[in-house]
């Protein structure tokens, strides 16, 4: 036995790990059993905890909370016929143990039955004596069910018996933020809160309900209570960070967030949101300092890059930008609106190939605006692909039909492609639908815009439409 008390809860631990590097074989009681098993689950080591439970089960034979620990662990590797057949046969023995209740409605859960799920779980609370747990997984099941009324119902009866119990609180508040109802989250939280005046998680909880509702006023005056209440709640003091971002109070903002700072290790969010402010102040190189620790911080914050690259951008330094855009789309390649930024940048220092290629990730990623599509024909023309341009045109009047800047470039493009007949009926389509684009024709096919044939369609257009 240790000779330090507080090491007695380790004793068994030790002795058992003893026993795997010696292959001896100790006897452990059947509760040694069952807190080493517990204390490998918590920290994630169940290939042991499956060794402890295989030889608790060698020397006690009939324990019941040894069995339910090997069936949790069947259920837990998805071995849910294993884990039913054990369960038949404890339940025949074990007919008043909520446990097995409990089991049998994961394995129902596991297989998406959870109305049968619920059905277990509420025989479970029949014979309960911690019914706290099991309202939380009724609670559980109507979520995974998307019925967050009842859902709710059972939060609030999990809170109602342990008012620390702040998932459940959490469940509760996300209920309601399912449901829109974000004014009876505030309801309910207040008359929580006039029971628990200190409760941080509380106030957090209506301050965000104030911000998603706009009232940023009594959403800062929340978070200030929140901090009251815990001066050390992180997620208070960069709540309320953004909140003064929303009032335009930006020095505020960054002594908010920075003050996160101290409290832990620097977050790459709290490192990006103070450059963002920064910036807002007009002050771009102190901003670009926080940004490059926020990706210092957190090299796979796309954010963080892109906030980067966009500082550059105004400085109309291409070559940085560009580098940097190249970051983000390395971990987001998915981005549209980076592709966008990697296609205007590679526009800007006359990279035609890469340009094209970034409008069109753009599209092929599902953004059909008709600048994107102008942009990659333009792109397309300069780069002598006149069929490709073409067929980038067809397919962007899909989106726009009747469109005058996309008829007066198919006109000229089939000019230049020798289609006379076909340039003639684009071009009246242009002239038709909006004869001011016209200047499109003059700028990107001059050539084209001199031809007799041309000026006598145009001239012909305006006589007939005076």
């Amino acid at each position: 036995m240790p000779s330090n008390p507080n090491e007695y809860n380790k004793f068994p631990l030790s002795r058992f790990e003893s026993m795997l590097k010696t292959n001896d074989v100790y006897f452990f009681d059947s509760e040694e059993f069952e807190e080493i098993i517990q204390h490998y689950l918590e920290n994630g080591k169940v290939a042991l905890a499956k060794k402890a439970t295989k030889l608790g089960l060698e020397q006690h034979p009939t324990a019941t909370n040894l069995k339910l620990f090997q069936i949790e662990m069947f259920i837990f590797e998805n071995d849910l016929e294993t884990a039913e057949t054990l369960l038949d046969n404890l339940y025949a023995l074990e007919q008043n143990n909520e446990e097995v209740y409990i089991q049998k409605a994961n394995i129902f859960s596991r297989r998406d039955d959870h109305k049968n799920a619920i059905k277990l779980l509420q025989k479970a609370l029949e014979i309960t004596d911690d019914e706290s747990d099991v309202l939380s997984l009724i609670g559980m099941e109507y979520l995974f069910l998307e019925d967050y009324d009842n859902a709710r119902h059972y939060f609030m009866q999990c809170l109602e018996q342990d008012e620390q119990d702040y998932s459940a609180l959490y469940n509760i508040i996300y209920c309601f933020e399912f449901l829109d109802e974000y004014e009876a989250a505030i309801d309910y939280l207040n008359d929580f809160l006039n029971k628990n005046p200190y409760c941080e998680v509380a106030w957090h909880q209506v301050g965000k309900m104030y911000y998603i509702l706009k009232d940023y006023k009594k959403a800062l005056a929340a978070f200030d209570f929140a901090i009251i209440s815990d001066d050390r709640f992180i997620g208070a003091y960069l709540e309320k960070g953004k909140t003064l971002e929303r009032l335009k109070k930006y020095e505020e903002a960054i002594e908010s967030y920075s003050i996160t700072l101290g409290l832990d290790d620097p977050t790459s969010f709290a490192l990006l949101r103070i450059g963002k402010c920064y910036e807002r102040l007009g002050d771009s190189e102190l901003a670009l300092q926080f940004f490059t620790k926020c990706v210092e911080e957190d090299s796979l914050l796309d954010k963080g890059w892109i906030a980067i690259t966009d500082n550059y951008l105004k400085a109309h330094n291409y070559e940085k930008a560009l580098y940097f855009i190249e970051k983000a789309i390395h971990i987001d390649g998915e981005n549209v609106l980076y592709w966008k930024r990697y296609a205007r940048i590679n526009l800007r220092l006359q990279h035609l190939e890469e340009a094209e290629h970034g409008f069109r990730r753009t599209l092929e990623l599902g953004n059909y605006e008709l600048e994107t599509w102008l942009s990659r024909t333009d792109l397309l023309i300069k780069l002598g692909e006149f069929n490709a341009a073409t067929n980038n045109l067809f397919q962007a009047t899909e989106f726009y039909p009747e469109n005058a800047e996309i008829e007066f470039r198919l006109a000229g493009l089939f000019y230049i492609l020798k289609e006379a007949g076909k340039a003639e009926f684009h071009l009246k389509n242009g002239l038709k639908f909006n004869p001011e684009f016209l200047m499109i024709l003059e700028e990107l096919f001059p050539k084209v815009y001199v031809k007799s044939k041309v000026r006598q369609i145009i001239t012909k257009h305006k006589n007939t439409s005076v």
